[in-house]
């Protein structure tokens, strides 16, 4: 077995941990077309003993990841028809997406913007930038601003702190949201400069990206207790993956490991259909059946909301079990047991 890491190059030789050498020559089929980078935190967390390591299956190239299916799309979620400038996805009415990276620390193979981000994609220009925050600042409905990409944080903090504190300066921007994964996958990055360049005097969340407990070790604890020790909120967002995290045991052991670091569990998402990802989806079925295990038997603290981000362009849709009955005058519990919540007509 060959465990080898790197962040910067494309090539599965200098990428792909505990891979046997027999497969490297596929891999490097992979590499050649979309971004691979596992970090050394993240190679940290891999178990090479085991074949099936759900951190490995998120980071590590796989050879089916070249098998596009006829319902894939390289936009899955259609970022291209709500982008009216660079950088900017304005896809609901009171807050837009502001890509500034194209870049990660790590790429995860269900991504499903794996057709533009990459090594050497860049940040946005400075042309670029400021003709995104004067579309922000002329349309006054736009209430929140969450940065993406790309990982935002993979950012010095001296250019986080230029686009919070022009985001900031914006009256009708009141909320400001980052997206990352950065905590787990080099938590020492979320250093004392960085928090203090997310600090602003509007609220301001941190989302952090993670799918299995296991990403939530000492180093990221510590990490995330920096952000919100420092007065930051967290929310986290997950997708919910085949072998990794498909069945409650998992799930739950995840949503109570962000709880206990102060993040509360707010999307779980239903895989995309982004290019040669087929074999991370479950069902819809299947993950409103862990919603309803997760129901009752762990605390609301624990449970996210299960949506399916609706191909094309047309927005996040809830699509969690359903425990009301049609008739609006019975209710499920979450044992499956029915009850009566109105008198029978």
């Amino acid at each position: 077995m060959t465990a080898v890491t790197s962040t910067r190059t494309s090539s599965a030789r200098t990428h792909a941990p505990f891979v046997g050498r027999d497969r490297l020559a596929a891999l490097e089929q992979v590499a050649a077309r979309y971004a691979v980078a596992i970090t050394p935190a993240v190679a940290e967390l891999i178990d090479a003993t085991d074949a099936h390591d759900p951190i490995a299956r998120q980071f590590v190239p796989d050879a089916r990841e070249l098998d596009r299916r006829d319902e894939e799309n390289g936009d899955p979620i259609g970022d291209a028809a709500h982008t009216p400038v660079e950088g900017v996805v304005h896809r609901y009415p009171d807050r837009v997406l502001l890509k500034v990276v194209n870049a990660c620390a790590v790429y995860c193979r269900f991504c499903f913007r794996r057709e533009m981000v990459g090594p050497g994609r860049g940040a946005l220009s400075g042309a670029a930038l400021a003709t995104a925050l004067d579309y922000i600042r002329r349309n006054s409905q736009i209430w929140e601003v969450i940065l993406t990409g790309g990982d935002p944080l993979v950012l010095s903090p001296r250019r986080i702190s230029h686009v919070m504190a022009a985001l900031a300066a914006i009256d009708h921007v009141k909320v400001i949201r980052v997206h990352t994964r950065l905590p787990v996958a080099a938590p020492e990055k979320i250093s004392a400069a960085l928090v203090r360049a997310l600090r602003t005097d509007k609220a301001t969340f941190v989302v952090l990206h993670a799918n299995h407990p296991r990403e939530l070790g000492k180093k990221a604890r510590a990490a995330c207790a920096r952000l919100v020790d420092a007065g930051i909120p967290m929310l986290s967002q997950s997708v919910l993956l085949r072998g990794v995290n498909d069945d409650v045991e998992t799930l739950g052991a995840l949503m109570r490991a962000l709880a206990e670091c102060r993040i509360k569990p707010y999307y779980l998402h239903h895989a995309d259909l982004a290019p040669g990802t087929a074999h991370f989806r479950t069902t819809i079925a299947e993950g409103q059946d862990l919603m309803r295990a997760l129901h009752g038997r762990y605390s609301g603290l624990c449970q996210p909301c299960y949506v399916l981000d609706i191909p094309g362009g047309f927005g996040k849709s809830p699509v969690g079990p359903r425990y009301l009955g049609a008739d609006g005058r019975t209710i499920e519990d979450f044992n499956g047991r029915q009850h009566d919540y109105l008198p029978p007509q």
